[in-house]
């Protein structure tokens, strides 16, 4: 009936009868408690609670359409869909290769990556919403993950390639405060890098906030701001890189996925392929 807009056009679409269109319809606003059409002859249209129901009938059709073809597929040993979540914090720096040799050792797959959400951790793999997630390694200990470790990376000075401090090999902490600071929001050691600095004396003053890196680095390659970023993370044209001088801080990235025989093959496959990797 959203496609048409016309009952009759929709009962013959149905394979039903053009009554029994007409009361299933009716029984579904009963039970939602509002009009879904406006009945008003040829132009009948939805009303905004039947877009909104609409809309939500559109994703449940594609999830169960999702779970058959997992299913089918899983019976049949056809081609499988791995569903990888990646932290936002995590560039795609070395992936693309990586993935692109990984597809080439296990044909029958598709990788279908996904951000990981800010609520969200390696838990959504042991609840089967992830086959695995990339992400910096985490401090809870998890007896039904493996862990795969992947690359270590420092943090590091980000700024324009036209910057003052561009020219030099080594950043001091005290020249980071003589230009704007660019807070990265998600950033998983936000703290710690503030505390370095803080008791090195060093207030950083952030003019500019951002929960999107691809924001951040953008502000910092465009003009004379600057921020501390993962060194494998700076992927905007025009943002370059320096160490900071007595700042010692990195992180492990790790693949995470359910351990044991309970995790498809193709994922620990990949998983196996992640940890061999020469991500350097």
């Amino acid at each position: 009936m959203a496609e048409t807009l016309n009952f009759t056009a929709a009962a013959r679409l149905s394979g039903v009868s053009q009554p029994s269109l007409t009361r299933a319809i009716r029984r579904l606003e009963d039970e939602l408690g509002g009009p879904l059409i406006h009945r008003d002859g040829k132009n009948s249209r939805l009303t905004g609670l039947g877009l909104d129901v609409e809309a939500e009938f559109r994703r449940m059709a594609a999830a169960m359409k999702s779970v058959r073809d997992h299913s089918e597929n899983w019976a049949m040993g056809r081609h499988r869909v791995l569903d990888v979540a990646i932290a936002p914090t995590i560039g795609p720096k070395g992936f693309a290769a990586f993935f692109e040799s990984a597809l080439a050792e296990v044909p029958s797959i598709e990788i279908r990556l996904h951000s990981l959400q800010a609520n969200e951790d390696t838990s959504e793999v042991l609840s089967g919403k992830y086959h695995a997630c990339i992400l910096p390694r985490e401090t809870r200990q998890e007896r039904k993950l493996d862990v795969h470790p992947l690359f270590r990376e420092r943090f590091v000075l980000g700024c324009s390639a036209n910057h003052p401090l561009a020219a030099r090999e080594t950043v001091r902490g005290e020249n980071l405060l003589e230009f704007p600071f660019v807070d990265r929001l998600k950033c998983e050691f936000r703290d710690q890098i503030f505390d370095h600095f803080a008791r090195r004396g060093a207030l950083m003053q952030p003019r500019f906030r951002s929960d999107r890196d691809d924001w951040v680095q953008r502000v910092v390659a465009d003009g004379h701001s600057i921020c501390i970023l993962p060194e494998r993370s700076a992927i905007a044209h025009g943002l370059v890189t320096r160490p900071i001088d007595g700042f010692v801080l990195e992180r492990e990235v790790v693949m995470a996925t359910v351990s044991g025989s309970t995790a498809p093959v193709e994922i620990r496959k990949i998983a196996h392929l992640a940890a061999g990797y020469a991500w350097s």
